[in-house]
């Protein structure tokens, strides 16, 4: 057991939850940087909240972040904090910008200054990779962002770089492809898919429209990868690690697993909408984590299949509970 405190910020969403329980689970002190709202947005750890510390902060403010800093002197840094959503990054490529990227460097600067001895986590995306360079990906592919959001996050990942190398502080990023989990939002498409599915099988709705059936991606379960940005920081050098299962599945497989797991299927409800196409495709993410498996000794547990299987599982559930209220 561990007398350590971390600071994660947006612990509210899918990877911050499934973070906050692994520390938790380590006996860390948990604080959550949260941001002030005219309601809470706490239902992913509704669970947790008498287990942790839960702080107004925002990546917009970095006097907030050095305010938070300088109170519980955390030993280790998470940065999970963004604009998460590619498609809205068409919309609001501006905030996207100020939070996913900038945000980074104020986490930083902050840290340089208050918390130089902590160990700093910064969450990249294989979104950083867009227009892919090569088949797998790995830590040393080029990077060509292909939104907003994946620019913003190219950004963040070399800041932290920068920082590491400027001021030798312990800063390391996980560049992490799809990950999911029945904590998911439902503006992602996978949740999007597996939340339809539900809502066709209960009745509540008779079709799913959905963009590029064709894009592919590799798709892992949130809880697994959480720990392997734990393991990141416990190792003596900071460094960066691609996160990943290896394996590339089509929206459409995701689709054809998720009908099937209520004994439908997917090509009686699906309609295609052009509307949720991208302006610019990312077509194939596949990762490589040789890295990852050898130096952190991490490897993915939970399969394709069973993710699927365990969303829908999830959604079918609350949307049952919610229709006997």
């Amino acid at each position: 057991m561990t007398s350590q405190t971390a600071l994660v910020t947006g612990i509210t969403g899918q990877d911050g939850s499934y973070l906050a329980e692994l520390l938790l689970q380590k006996g860390y002190e948990v604080v959550g940087m949260v941001r002030r709202s005219s309601g809470d947005n706490y239902g992913r750890i509704e669970h947790l909240v008498d287990d942790v510390r839960l702080v107004p902060g925002d990546l917009l403010d970095e006097t907030s972040m050095i305010d938070i800093m300088a109170t519980y002197q955390p030993t280790e840094i998470y940065n999970l904090a963004a604009q998460s959503f590619v498609h809205t990054s068409f919309t609001q490529p501006v905030l996207t910008g100020e939070t996913t990227a900038l945000g980074v460097t104020r986490l930083l600067n902050a840290m340089r200054h208050v918390a130089p001895e902590a160990r700093f986590y910064q969450a990249s995306s294989s979104e950083m990779y867009g227009e892919v360079k090569e088949v797998p990906q790995s830590e040393t592919t080029p990077f060509h962002p292909r939104s907003p959001y994946g620019v913003a996050k190219v950004y963040g990942h070399w800041i932290t770089l920068n920082y590491r190398e400027s001021y030798d502080i312990h800063a390391s990023s996980g560049i992490l492809f799809n990950h999911e989990s029945p904590r998911r939002g439902l503006e992602f498409v996978t949740r999007k898919i597996t939340n339809g599915v539900a809502r066709i099988k209960l009745g509540l709705d008779t079709e799913l429209r959905l963009g590029n059936l064709e894009a592919r991606r590799d798709w892992g379960f949130a809880g697994d990868y959480v720990e392997a940005m734990w393991m990141m920081l416990q190792q003596d050098e900071p460094d960066d690690y691609v996160i990943c299962t290896g394996e590339t599945h089509e929206v459409r497989e995701f689709c054809e697993l998720a009908f099937k797991a209520v004994d439908l299927d997917y090509r009686e409800f699906v309609k295609i909408d052009p509307k949720f196409f991208r302006p610019a495709e990312v077509d194939l993410l596949v990762g490589d984590c040789t890295k990852a498996q050898k130096q952190l000794g991490w490897t993915p547990k939970t399969s394709f299949g069973e993710l699927v299987e365990q969303m829908v599982e999830n959604d079918v559930r609350e949307l049952s509970n919610a229709k006997t209220r």
